[in-house]
């Protein structure tokens, strides 16, 4: 039940990216005793920084936070499956869990494309799960892109 209602919350920070114009993509960073530690959205665009994702928002404010950039124990729920430099920051912060909504079949390293988090040879593993509001995650991408094509052949 808890995963249902992070998710809700990171589909709540992935409308404030698309209000903005952004990838609705949202992430909530939650700590070990189920805290709410960090909320982030997708920044790129406005930030101008191409590491600015929803999940990197998130560490950074969390890690702020804690004052540690090491963040045992907690657990990151992202709308959208996570990408390689995604993954790779929160080993790094040695989250013990990663929950994402909807899979992404050209950038996922959670299984989709590629699998990192198993991966034995990196010095940290961590729990993923997959497919929590997974219809909801979706349909804000499809709806989103779907929008921005339709806007797109309107200007040609």
């Amino acid at each position: 039940m808890a995963d249902i209602a992070w998710m809700q919350l990171a589909l709540a920070q992935a409308a404030q990216a698309q209000q903005l114009g952004e990838v609705p993509v949202g992430a909530v960073l939650v700590d070990a005793q189920g805290q709410l530690l960090a909320t982030g959205f997708n920044r790129t665009i406005i930030d101008h920084d191409p590491t600015a994702h929803a999940e990197i928002v998130a560490l950074r404010l969390g890690a702020k936070r804690v004052q540690n950039y090491r963040l045992p124990g907690a657990s990151l729920y992202v709308t959208l499956e996570p990408c390689a430099m995604c993954l790779g920051a929160m080993l790094h912060a040695r989250l013990a869990r990663v929950v994402f909504g909807a899979p992404d079949p050209k950038t996922g390293v959670c299984g989709s494309v590629l699998n990192l988090a198993l991966e034995k040879k990196l010095n940290h593993q961590t729990q993923v799960q997959g497919g929590i509001l997974a219809q909801a995650c979706g349909d804000t991408l499809r709806d989103f892109f779907k929008e921005r094509r339709s806007k797109e052949i309107k200007h040609d």
